[in-house]
């Protein structure tokens, strides 16, 4: 069985006012929340149990998603308290509700066209990452990703990453070693993925794969306008 971790706790400080009262992935795209559209997508990709980690507004997640069951799907919510954890402390904080199996990892606050089917269910390493094109607003990249597909923190030209991506367990024993003995220290721990991220890179552990479709950070209320009317009309599946 499948499982899948939409990160969805974040303040949304950026889409003030829209997230005063709204968390920024129940946000309006094409007439339904934004992570809809990734419930739906992992319910086409297999994917049977969602885990959504919860934080600011957590309360309104489950009135709008209920148990998933709208989806087929099974949803469970791993809530982080008032202050979220960062990317790597939800992670570490939702692992207990996932399966053994390597799993989906969806950031709540993206918009795409990109098939979470095509992802591979069995990454190489610890981790596999959908990349995409650097944006006006991140010019600079993320990863570079080689001709044999592995990520690399340095050197060659650098893609974004998309915040979607398959990772195993395993990608999370080493967390204690890499973020320190102080941010260790923390209860419950408060750290981001990217220092995990560069030391598996660094052991070849990390592949990727570059999508050429449509995605969005829809980090400002701009963005998300623009999204909006650039869907106005369409179905974009």
């Amino acid at each position: 069985m499948r499982h899948a971790l939409i990160f969805a706790a974040g303040l949304g400080e950026r889409m003030r006012p829209l997230t005063d009262h709204t968390p920024k992935p129940l946000l309006t795209v094409q007439g339904k929340p934004l992570i809809a559209w990734h419930l739906e997508k992992l319910a086409a990709a297999g994917v049977h149990y969602v885990v959504i980690n919860t934080s600011h507004l957590a309360d309104q997640f489950p009135a709008a998603l209920g148990d998933g069951s709208h989806w087929g799907l099974r949803i469970r919510y791993a809530y982080e308290g008032p202050t979220p954890l960062e990317t790597g402390g939800g992670m570490l904080n939702a692992l207990p509700l996932l399966g053994p199996e390597p799993f989906i990892v969806v950031s709540g606050d993206v918009w795409t066209d990109a098939d979470f089917a095509a992802l591979p269910v069995e990454p190489a390493g610890v981790a596999h990452l959908l990349m995409v094109d650097n944006q006006p607003h991140h010019p600079e990249g993320d990863f570079a990703l080689s001709p044999d597909g592995l990520l690399h923190n340095d050197g060659g030209e650098r893609l974004t990453y998309s915040g979607i991506g398959v990772y195993r367990r395993a990608f999370l024993d080493e967390w204690r070693s890499v973020i320190g003995h102080d941010a260790a220290a923390d209860k419950p721990p408060h750290f981001k993925l990217r220092p995990l991220l560069e030391a598996a890179m660094k052991r070849g552990a990390v592949t990727g794969s570059h999508h050429l479709g449509s995605w969005t950070d829809v980090g400002t209320p701009e963005r998300l306008a623009s999204l909006n009317h650039a869907a106005h009309g369409s179905q974009v599946g």
